[in-house]
């Protein structure tokens, strides 16, 4: 029998307690939507028990260290031997984890919060798809099933492994076991110059482990900015990292006391521990999708379209799960997206040109809209400007001396399409590109709007200038 959705109060099942399901979660129940979440973890997902809370945390305190070793070029002194003493630091790994751990459980706990304050039902299991409109989920207590009027999947995904690197847990690791260690690695090999890779790379050698880095392309961030990619190349030579490129892991083991890993020309790199950042695979398998007649990728991903709709009329899906791009503002807007379409709000297709994403390395790398290699393609028409933030008053002021602002504009339009920032709080600096490919602002726009001086974002305002078109 078919089951007819009731809009006054439909029935919303999401699978998934992460960005994509909670979201989705807190906008159905404030359009007046009988909502159920099912989690098998913990609400936040893996965003924010074992992946981007954890690792931001993280990142910080090494940020904080490397600003500190820095210190005396500022004029800060330790009264220690006659003020010329340069403090020795140590990270304190077990408290760092502690503390980013709680922080996670907390963020968690707080979202659970925000749910049932929302009418949202929460049930701690595991489901899967019986149809289309059916949910069976196994929790401590037995099995429980759930009729919904419409399903999201925001399964997530989990990291990916090799049969010649499996992860203990212990000296051999995985982005989620990473916080499991009390003792700072003395010597970590990371595996995988993508962006979790290069991104724990930054952070530990911040934290003061001698880092070296496999990378089986020819840079580091091979799907990023080149020149974002030269940039940090330099940083990490300069502060030590050993970046070894067009190496490819074959194995990874344990020896007495580290790892080896051997790469497929036979060279052996020693270390303590090995952090393997493989990519990850969608959490799709064994969850019913085939019964409710979900079509899924080669790579396992969820098929879905610019409103997050799968090949099941009733069944949306969102984040990880669907390989469309692994960051948890797309997850959520995805979420937000399927909401609004299933309940007949206001929605516009998701828009990749206009997601803002960020690399927290030291120092970080932002991007909005259009790619400088789209542009080279010819796929786009646009103007570059780039300025260094060495000539920037603020950026000497702080030290900081890596880094550029660049934007593009369409050819004849003028209009902003992109644009990319590296240096200090880069994420915060693309917001006002952001902005401007979003609301499709002229590059007269943002140079005629008021920046501070001295500030990072005066950068950004004067690369439009340098794109005005006397006419």
């Amino acid at each position: 029998m078919t089951t007819h959705p009731d809009f006054s109060s439909p029935r919303i099942a999401i699978l998934g307690g992460g960005p994509g399901g909670y979201e989705a979660a807190m906008v159905a129940a404030s359009l007046g939507a009988t909502v159920t979440i099912v989690e098998r973890a913990g609400l936040g997902g893996s965003a924010v028990l074992t992946d981007v809370v954890p690792s931001k945390t993280l990142i910080a305190t090494a940020d904080l260290m490397t600003r500190v070793a820095e210190a005396g070029e500022l004029g800060v002194k330790f009264d220690v031997d006659g003020g010329d003493f340069v403090p020795v630091m140590r990270a304190d790994l077990k408290h760092i984890n502690d503390r980013l751990l709680t922080l996670a459980r907390t963020q968690s706990q707080d979202i659970r919060d925000g749910l049932e304050k929302q009418g949202v039902r929460i049930i701690a299991g595991s489901g899967r798809l019986l149809d289309s409109h059916t949910i069976e989920v196994l929790t401590v207590d037995g099995t429980e099933t759930i009729e919904a009027d419409t399903v999201l999947l925001a399964v997530g995904a989990h990291p990916r492994e090799l049969d010649t690197a499996r992860p203990d847990g212990e000296r051999i690791l995985n982005w989620t076991q990473i916080y499991n260690l009390d003792e700072l690695p003395e010597e970590l090999i990371v595996v995988g110059s993508g962006v979790t890779g290069a991104e724990f790379a930054s952070a530990y050698n911040g934290l003061g482990s001698k880092v070296t880095l496999v990378s089986s392309r020819d840079r580091v961030l091979p799907g990023s900015d080149v020149d974002a990619a030269v940039v940090l190349e330099e940083v990490f030579e300069r502060r030590g990292v050993r970046v070894l490129s067009r190496s490819r892991a074959q194995t990874v083991e344990r020896t007495d006391d580290g790892v080896v890993v051997t790469l497929s020309d036979g060279t052996k790199v020693t270390g303590s521990h090995c952090l393997l950042c493989l990519g990850s695979i969608p959490n799709t398998a064994g969850i019913g999708l085939e019964e409710a007649g979900v079509a899924v990728s080669d790579s396992g991903h969820i098929k879905v379209d610019g409103v997050s709709r799968t090949t099941a009329p009733n069944i949306y899906a969102a984040g990880d799960c669907t390989g469309v791009l692994p960051l948890a503002s797309v997850a959520a807007m995805q979420g937000r997206i399927a909401v609004a379409h299933f309940m007949g709000d206001g929605v516009t297709p998701l828009k990749l040109h206009q997601v803002a994403s960020n690399i927290f390395t030291s120092p970080e790398i932002a991007n909005v809209g259009v790619s400088e290699a789209e542009i080279e393609s010819g796929k786009y028409q646009a103007d570059i400007i780039k300025l260094s933030l060495k000539s920037n008053a603020r950026a000497k002021m702080r030290n900081a001396k890596d880094g550029f602002v660049k934007i593009f504009a369409r050819k004849g339009s003028g209009t902003v399409i992109g644009g990319v920032v590296v240096g200090p709080n880069a994420s915060e600096l693309i917001f006002p590109i952001s902005i401007a490919v979003k609301q499709k602002l002229h590059v007269d726009d943002v140079a005629s709007t008021f920046t501070v001086y001295p500030s990072l974002t005066g950068s950004i305002s004067e690369a439009a200038r340098r794109l005005h078109v006397h006419m």
